[in-house]
C-alpha cells in the first residue's frame, strides 16, 4: 500500500544567519521539523517555527475562475522558463495568497508526483478544471507541447473571464441603481411621509389627490412591509433553486435574455465571441473539428448557441462545410459565417475564428460603455422622478394652505 502524500502548509519562521543576524519570512513544508531541516541547509538557524494562522476571511475565501487562469498563465511561463512541473507547482503555491487555491494547487503536484499525467490529474478535480481544459492539457502533453498549449489555454480563459466581467458589468451597474432607489424611496415611505401625515391632521383641509396616494403608499408599507420584504427574499429565493434544478427554466431564460432590449446584443454578440474564441483555440491546439465543436457546446453557456452547435456538429460530420452548416442555423451573424468561409478556404480556420472572437469581444466593450454612459442621465432622472414626487407630495398641502391664508 503507497504512502499518503504528505500536505504541505505554510509556516511563518524566525532565526538568525550566518553573520548572526536575526532574519524571518515564510516557507511552504509538510511539518515544522522539515521545515526547520530546510532553513539550515541555507544557512538559517531556525529559532521559531510556526504554522501560519488562517485569516479570518480568507479561509473560506473561494477559487474563482480568473485564479485557475492565473495559475495556467504562470504555468505556462514556469515550463517556458523550463522549470520542472514539480518545482512549479511549489513556486506558484508559495505565492497564493488564497489558502484553497494554494491548497489545490499542492493536490495537483501530489498527484502528478504520484506518477499520474497531468490532465488525468485534472479530471479529478471537475469542479475547477473542465472537459475543455482537460482535453486541451492532454493534447498538450501527448504533443510535447504542454508549454505552448498551455499559453494558449491562458489566454483563452484570460479573454473568456474578461467577456464575463464585462456582461456583468452591464447588469450589476442598473440593478445596483434600482436597488438603491427601492432602498431609499421605501424609507422616505416608511419615515418621512408619516411626519407630514401628522401635520396634515392639524389642517383641517381636504388633502390633494397626489398627497392622498403617497400617504395611502406609506399606511400600506407600515402594515405589510415585513411581509413584502419576506415575498422578494422567497421570490429571490425560488427563482435561483429554479435556475439551478430546471433545465426548462435555465433555456426559457437564455432564450429570454437574448430577447431584451439593450442587454440582448450584448449577451449576443458575447456568446457568438465565446463560440469562436473557444473553437479557435481547441481547432489550433490540433483537436480534430468535429470534437472540438463538441467542447465548444459544452462552454457556449446559451441553450440557443448550444443547440445551434450541435446542429453545426451533426452536419459537418456528415461532410458540409463549417460555414455552410453555420449559415444554416440562422443564429450567426453574416459577419462571423463571412470569416469563418474565408478562413476554411485560406486554410486558416483557427486565425480566422481568433478574428472574428476578438472583434465581438471589442463590440462587447463598446455596448457596455455606451449603456454605461446612456444610463447615468435615465438612472438620474429615474431618482429625480420618485425622489422629487415625495417630496412634491408632501409639500403640496403647504402650498395650498399658503394660497388659501394668502
Amino acid at each position: 500500500m503507497a504512502a499518503k502524500p504528505l500536505q504541505n502548509s505554510t509556516f511563518v519562521w524566525e532565526g538568525t544567519d550566518r553573520k548572526g543576524t536575526k532574519v524571518k519570512g515564510e516557507i511552504s513544508g509538510p511539518n515544522p521539523n522539515l521545515v526547520k531541516a530546510q532553513l539550515r541547509k541555507q544557512g538559517i538557524n531556525p529559532l521559531k517555527v510556526k504554522k501560519k494562522a488562517g485569516s479570518l476571511f480568507g479561509q473560506g475565501k473561494k477559487i474563482k475562475p480568473m485564479d485557475i487562469a492565473i495559475f495556467t498563465r504562470q504555468m505556462a511561463t514556469m515550463m517556458k522558463s523550463g522549470v520542472p512541473l514539480l518545482q512549479s507547482f511549489d513556486i506558484i503555491a508559495d505565492g497564493v495568497e488564497n489558502p484553497n487555491m494554494r491548497t489545490l494547487v499542492l493536490e495537483i503536484k501530489q498527484e502528478v508526483a504520484s506518477g499520474n499525467s497531468l490532465a488525468s490529474s485534472l479530471r479529478k478535480m471537475p469542479k475547477y478544471f473542465d472537459d475543455l481544459y482537460c482535453n486541451l492539457v492532454e493534447s498538450g502533453e501527448q504533443s510535447g507541447a504542454l508549454e505552448t498549449l498551455l499559453d494558449r489555454i491562458a489566454s483563452y480563459k484570460e479573454k473568456t473571464e474578461a467577456l464575463k466581467a464585462k456582461i456583468k458589468k452591464a447588469m450589476t451597474y442598473p440593478i445596483s441603481v434600482i436597488v438603491v432607489a427601492v432602498i431609499v424611496t421605501a424609507i422616505l415611505l416608511i419615515k418621512v411621509v408619516p411626519t407630514f401625515q401628522g401635520v396634515f391632521a392639524g389642517f383641517g383641509a381636504e388633502l390633494p389627490a397626489f398627497t392622498l396616494m403617497v400617504i395611502h403608499m406609506s399606511e400600506w408599507l407600515q402594515a405589510n412591509g415585513f411581509f413584502a420584504l419576506i415575498g422578494l427574499v422567497a421570490f429571490g429565493f425560488s427563482f435561483k433553486q429554479a435556475h439551478l434544478r430546471s433545465e426548462k427554466f435555465r433555456d426559457a431564460m437564455d432564450r429570454s435574455l437574448l430577447k431584451l432590449p439593450i442587454f440582448g446584443d450584448i449577451f449576443y454578440k458575447g456568446a457568438v465571441a465565446r463560440y469562436a474564441r473557444t473553437l479557435a483555440t481547441t481547432f489550433a491546439a490540433g483537436v480534430p473539428l468535429v470534437e472540438a465543436l463538441d467542447s465548444v457546446a459544452g462552454a457556449a453557456g446559451n441553450v440557443v448557441f448550444r443547440t445551434a452547435v450541435n446542429r453545426v456538429k451533426q452536419d459537418v460530420s456528415t461532410g458540409m462545410q463549417l460555414n455552410f452548416s453555420m449559415r444554416a442555423t440562422g443564429v450567426f451573424p453574416a459577419m462571423a459565417v463571412q470569416m469563418t468561409s474565408i478562413g476554411e478556404e485560406s486554410g486558416s480556420l483557427d486565425y480566422m475564428l481568433d478574428k472574428v472572437a476578438e472583434y465581438y469581444e471589442a463590440e462587447v466593450d463598446n455596448l457596455v460603455d455606451n449603456l454605461t454612459t446612456l444610463m447615468e442621465p435615465m438612472i438620474m432622472a429615474v431618482l429625480g422622478v420618485l425622489v422629487g414626487g415625495l417630496i412634491i407630495a408632501m409639500y403640496l398641502p403647504i402650498f395650498s394652505l399658503g394660497g388659501v391664508i394668502g
